[in-house]
This record gives structure tokens, sequence and C-alpha cells, in this order.
């Protein structure tokens, strides 16, 4: 195993990201940050983070880059094209992509990455903003497997928790996978807390009954917590969640398995957007299925 380098550069500095490249720059890595957002960049610089002027700056010289983006647009207008970050990257070297984007688009970077020498590593990260300071994020890891063994080191710095899946695009199907089932649960929730709220049921009494039953799994007492004071703040959005789906019913078109439950979950993330509420966190399904049940704020 060859030594890993501590020189990063880290491109998207987000909800996600910068948190992230915090916890690297604390595990003793020498990190330069690049995002397109000015306030960002103010923030990552207040944490001390080193600052590069342009992605090809923050790239330069560097062994191993970490990318955190949005979507697949962001991911293919920074990644690839004759002025994308891996035309400046030198053969060899890493690249780690850690966002939640779509098998084709995932598929195109490896290919950039091949035809360059570069060793292209999905790790999608699971969890969400209101924990990556923590280091409680997991991740799912497909490439090359050496340089996921060089790249353990790094990986742990910001996640608990690896899991090496194969050698092309399987960590983009495990995150996939996980989602649904997040997304499922929450509309799954919607519906049995309003079905016990209508038998009578107080609040407090069914999260009470969700927690200590058969299906309190973690997934379900991350939820109770926040919904016992009716919060809603985001920590993954509807809108997020929406965008989620879509990736997740374009993979199962494309490999043949029908995802009928993703397709309704969808329909109602898409209504909750409609009305107002993609900003809201994805458990605002508990809200649209009470609207359609004719039911108002429960007394808490």
């Amino acid at each position: 195993m060859t030594a890993f380098s501590k020189n990063i550069a880290f491109i998207g500095i987000g909800k996600m990201g910068l948190p992230m490249s915090v916890l690297v720059a604390k595990a003793g890595y020498a990190v330069t940050a690049f995002d397109r957002s000015a306030a960002r960049l103010d923030e990552a610089r207040a944490q001390g983070i080193s600052i590069a002027a342009s992605p090809a700056q923050a790239v330069d010289g560097k062994a191993t880059i970490v990318t955190s983006l949005p979507d697949d647009a962001a991911l293919r207008g920074a990644l690839l094209g004759p002025t994308g970050l891996i035309a400046a990257m030198a053969a060899g070297s890493v690249l780690i992509e850690t966002s939640t984007v779509s098998i084709e688009a995932s598929a195109e970077v490896d290919a950039a990455a091949q035809a360059r020498g570069v060793l292209y590593l999905r790790a999608p990260v699971s969890g969400n903003a209101s924990i990556v300071h923590t280091g409680a994020l997991s991740c799912f890891v497909s490439g090359p497997k050496d340089a996921y063994e060089n790249a353990k080191p790094l990986f742990a710095a910001f996640t608990r928790a690896q899991t090496y899946l194969g050698p092309g695009e399987e960590a983009r199907y495990a995150k996939l996978a996980v989602n649904l089932m997040i997304a499922v649960s929450a509309a799954m929730m919607a519906e049995s807390l309003a079905l016990a709220r209508k038998g009578g049921i107080g609040w407090q009494d069914i999260l009470k009954v969700l927690d200590d039953s058969a299906v309190a799994s973690p997934m379900v007492k991350y939820k109770t917590a926040p919904l016992r004071n009716r919060d809603f703040e985001s920590t993954f959005s509807c809108r997020q969640m929406a965008k989620d789906l879509d990736l997740i019913l374009g993979a199962g078109h494309t490999v043949g398995v029908p995802l009928q439950l993703a397709a309704q979950v969808r329909e109602t993330y898409g209504s909750l957007v409609a009305q107002g509420d993609g900003d809201a966190d994805f458990i605002a399904t508990v809200k649209h299925i009470e609207r359609l049940s004719g039911l108002g704020e429960p007394k808490l």
C-alpha cells in the first residue's frame, strides 16, 4: 500500500461539504477548498480552511480531490469537458465523489477519469447536514479497490463507517436504495400517524407507541423526536427528496425493477413542493396526509 497524500482539494463546500472539509482538516490534512458561493468561501475561511481562487488552483498539485455537489448538472459542469476538473488532474491522482447523483452521470465521470488515468471512487455519504460535523456519516464506496484501501484514513476522518461494494457504480445503487427506504418510511409514518389521530389517540401518545413498538427503527426514532414539537425545520428537504426519487425511478427503469412505491411517494413529494413545502423537512409528509385527512394541528 502506497502512502496517501495529506494534501486534499475540496470542491463544493455547502451544507455537507464544509463540515466534511473541516473534519478532514482537523484530522491533519492540508485542505484547499473552492466553491462558487462567496459566502461559503468566507465561512470556510473563518473555520481555517485554505481557499483557492478557482477550481483549477484548488486541484493544482493535489493527488486527491473530494467533491460534494448538489446534482447531476453541477457534477458534469465541475468535472467534465476540457475545462472540467478531471482534465486538470494528473494521472494516478484520486477523485472521491460524495454526492447523490444518477448512475448515468457517474458513469460519464468514470469514462472521463479512466481516459485521464484518474482513479475514481464513488463515495456517496449517508446522513444529513445536522450530523455531518459529528463525524457520524457513513459512506458507500465503489471504484478501484487499491485506491479505496489507500484512502481509508481519509474516509475515517469524516465518516464513522465505510462499506466497499465493488469496482463500478455499486455505491450509487446503494445510496439510492437507502434513500428509497427513507422516502417510503416517511410516507408510511405519515399515514400511520394520521390514522391514529383519527382514531382518537393523542399526538404524544402515538409517538410513544411508535418508539416502544416493533417498528421503532433508527429512522422512526430519528423523526419522532422533532415531531414531538412539530418541528419541520429541514435536515433534508422535500425538494431534495423529490430529486432523489427521480434518480431512484430512473435507475429502476434502467435495470428493469418496478418501483411502484417509489413512484407513488414521488407524487407525494411533488404535491408538497407544489403546496409551498419544498424547503420543509422530508417528514412534512405528515402535514400532507393531515391535510388530506381534514386534520388540523394536534394538541402537544
